[in-house]
């Protein structure tokens, strides 16, 4: 995939952002378009005549490349999240690593409670409920909508401050 240019074009970075809840500086800024099966964004980055699903890419990978340029992913490094949410597309919240110490992040803090990771409803779950929950909200309460769709994956309320 040429990088460069889908980042160098301006509709298509028009695309991304209009599906970024861009929020405070330190907030999770959440992924409204689609989502994989773990729950990270996906984006049609390119749309090919006849090529279903060809230029879709995850939305934090174009985003980190779109903050950092096109060559900002060395081979064998991959986009953590420090916020451990995976539709969060706010910079701020990214940082590169192994895929080890991405396995090594999620092994030491899934099973803390009231952590992202720990949610009942898992990753996929987690982030469709906070997608429902913004498209619903009244847009001056999208704070509290937010804070209120995590919160039920928390049954026990219990908070775990994020490590980084």
């Amino acid at each position: 995939m040429l990088w460069g240019s889908l980042l160098a074009d301006g509709e298509t970075v028009a695309r991304y952002w209009s599906h970024v809840l861009r929020r405070g500086a330190d907030a999770c800024w959440w992924w409204t378009g689609g989502l994989s099966d773990t729950a990270h964004g996906t984006f049609r980055a390119l749309s090919l005549p006849g090529k279903t699903r060809r230029g879709t890419v995850p939305a934090h990978l174009f985003g980190y490349r779109l903050a950092h340029g096109p060559d900002s992913i060395p081979a064998g490094m991959v986009v953590r999240h420090r916020c451990d949410e995976p539709p969060c597309q706010n910079p701020a919240h990214w940082l590169l690593g192994t895929r080890g110490d991405n396995n090594r992040d999620a092994a030491s803090r899934r099973r803390l409670v009231g952590h992202a990771l720990a949610d009942v409803r898992g990753a996929i779950g987690r982030a469709r409920a906070v997608q429902a929950a913004i498209a619903a909200a009244d847009p001056d309460r999208l704070d509290e909508a937010i804070a209120a769709a995590l919160a039920a994956g928390n049954p026990t309320g219990a908070h775990q401050d994020s490590l980084f």
